[in-house]
């Protein structure tokens, strides 16, 4: 049987090569195979300097067993030449010392070894095939079957150093190599270098290029970006592709820092144009900067530390960066608290929901609210839901938020509804939640709640409707079949096209706060807002003003085209508990819109 790839340290406690346990061996299986039957052995091994060995058995006594030379055995085939053993028990070189150390009901009486040698002649192991019976030796044929089987396995080793080094791609060293060489600077004494890494586009965006144009037009990207950096590169410095979107290179260390003109450059040249394949195109690279101290490379991953340099300089103006503690903190910080909203999402009694109410300023009366979600986490405190929210839509979970959000706050409707509080709750949904399966979880949650769908609301942002007209059209006109309403939130800032706004299927038009909270200080944002609400009422939608947050903005906006109000000049969010105690205090004669 073929024992490929299976490494077996001796118990002398060598270590293993990286030929090894880095990869298997390339054809090794077919080499001992042809080994063992040109020479009639049951067992042949690639045994590496280092004492890590690779095994092939057509051993019918013992087809299972691992196996190791014994460190007699072992050293001999260290010495780069030919070995011959006719006999290993009459031979006094051993001692009678047993050539395998794992002794079975028969021992192994023969021996014979080739040196293995890699294309630049460098000693890295020998090629040992052994029998039950003693033999005179080998015949010239035999020696020269051993001969060229030791060759193809210097080869295949070759090959498995190649495979486990070089991105097929770009042809560049990876990752395993890019470590490879840092720690071997360590070992020649090096204490400092510059660590650079060069993300070639957002994750998001170098998707979109193999969803567009297909894999070999991003393999050609990866080749021309390569060559790019590699023109820039000091002389004798290796780039390498540690990341299907990234490189990286180790520069020179120098106490006086990196010249900032030569990072200028290179981000200048990243920023022109690349033809791939006759096809224009302009990449968004970031480019990271880290000092690493090469001493404190030991248990430490300098790779990530650059990678948040890199990541950050995307989004910014100049394209380079150096790494910094704290931007590399709150990356962290983001991820614990994306692994933290998942548990809380399934777990957790972390999050709530507080409800700020709509006012109704034809009656004064409060006939809607809003569900807005909330997270105390046990250690961090009061998360802001600007920053949670935003998290969650960029960790994929805003589905499952949502879910959570819809099915408490139905079920809290429920509650109220139930006690006499007559209410529709509105419930905001993101661009990620406008599938099908939104149709089926509206109706699972009004009829487990026992709750009208004509009570509920969704919430969708301007942006939102125009990052997917005709599909979220067709969504949100099956939702508003079910006699759910739609409101258009944060209306004002997505420039939408009026003929797309007015197929849309909503029922109400809320206008931004941001140019409500304004109307104090600017006449300007005060017309805006005006304008606005006229056209929101032309096009046949309930206006609704939310940012109404002093007695000046509350009667400016009396005066406008508007239905409901909402803001903190009513009231701030509050949990349920808190609610009915409120509508009880609630002056409807105060926020009635006067008559005429």
């Amino acid at each position: 049987m073929g024992l490929a790839g299976s490494a077996f340290d001796v118990p002398s406690g060598a270590t293993r090569e990286a030929f090894g346990d880095g990869f298997a061996v390339p054809g090794f299986d077919a080499v001992a195979r042809l080994a063992a039957h040109s020479l009639h052995v049951p067992l042949v091994s690639l045994v590496l300097s280092t004492g890590s060995a690779f095994w092939f058995s057509a051993d019918a006594h013992r087809p299972d067993s691992p196996h190791a030379l014994h460190p007699r055995y072992l050293e001999a085939t260290r010495q780069g030449q030919t070995q011959v053993v006719p006999d290993t028990e009459a031979d006094t070189r051993f001692g009678g010392a047993p050539l395998l150390t794992d002794i079975g009901p028969t021992r192994m009486r023969f021996f014979a070894s080739e040196p293995v040698y890699t294309l630049s002649g460098q000693h890295v192991g020998a090629l040992c095939v052994m029998d039950y019976s003693p033999r005179d030796g080998l015949n010239e044929s035999e020696c020269a079957d051993l001969r060229d089987a030791a060759r193809l396995a210097g080869t295949g080793l070759v090959l498995g150093s190649y495979v486990g080094r070089i991105d097929p791609v770009t042809q560049l060293p990876h990752r395993n190599a890019f470590f490879e060489d840092l720690r071997a600077r360590q070992r020649g004494g090096e204490h400092q270098a510059w660590l650079i890494a060069v993300d070639v586009a957002p994750v998001s965006r170098f998707s979109a290029f193999i969803r567009a144009m297909g894999h070999a037009y991003a393999d050609e990207l990866m080749r021309d970006v390569a060559a790019r950096v590699q023109v820039w590169m000091p002389e004798h410095t290796h780039l390498y592709q540690v990341g299907t979107s990234r490189f990286a290179a180790i520069l020179p260390g120098s106490a006086d820092g990196i010249d900032a003109a030569w990072m200028d450059e290179l981000v200048h040249r990243l920023r022109q144009p690349f033809d791939c394949l006759g096809i224009p195109l302009c990449v968004q690279p970031g480019v990271g900067l880290l000092s690493l101290d090469i001493d404190q490379l030991e248990g430490g991953d300098p790779l990530r530390l650059v990678m948040s340099a890199s990541h950050a300089a995307q989004e910014s103006v100049r394209g380079w960066a150096t790494y910094e503690p704290s931007d590399d903190e709150r990356h962290r910080q983001e991820f614990f608290l994306v692994t933290e909203l998942a548990a809380a999402l399934n777990e957790r009694a972390e999050l709530d929901l507080h409800y700020q109410p709509r006012v109704d300023l034809a009656s004064g009366r409060c006939i809607a609210v809003e569900a807005l979600a909330r997270w105390q986490h046990p250690t961090q405190g009061a998360i802001p839901p600007g920053r949670f929210i935003e998290l969650a839509e960029q960790a994929g979970l805003m589905r499952s938020l949502t879910e959570w959000v819809l099915d408490h706050g139905v079920a809290q409707l429920g509650l109220w509804q139930r006690a006499g509080l007559d209410l529709k709750l509105s419930i905001n949904v993101s661009s990620s939640d406008l599938g099908t399966e939104l149709i089926d979880r509206l109706r699972e949650a009004a009829g487990r709640h026992a709750v009208a769908l004509e009570a509920l609301e969704l919430e969708v942002t301007e942006g939102t409707l125009l990052e997917h007209s005709d599909t979220t059209r067709e969504i949100l006109a099956a939702i508003r079949a079910l006699g759910v309403g739609i409101a258009i939130d944060d209306f004002g800032t997505g420039y939408s096209n009026l003929t797309s706004l007015r197929e849309m299927p909503a029922t109400s038009l809320k206008i931004d706060q941001s140019f409500v909270r304004g109307m104090e200080a600017s006449p300007h944002d005060g017309a805006i807002v005006r304008s606005m609400t006229e056209l929101a009422r032309e096009l046949g939608f309930r206006v609704v003003v939310e940012g109404v947050e002093t007695a000046s903005i509350f009667a400016s906006v009396q005066g406008m085209a508007c239905d409901e109000v909402q803001g903190y000049h009513l009231a701030r969010p509050m949990p349920a508990a808190e609610l009915p105690d409120w509508l009880a205090r609630h002056d409807v004669a105060r926020f009635r819109r006067p008559a005429g």
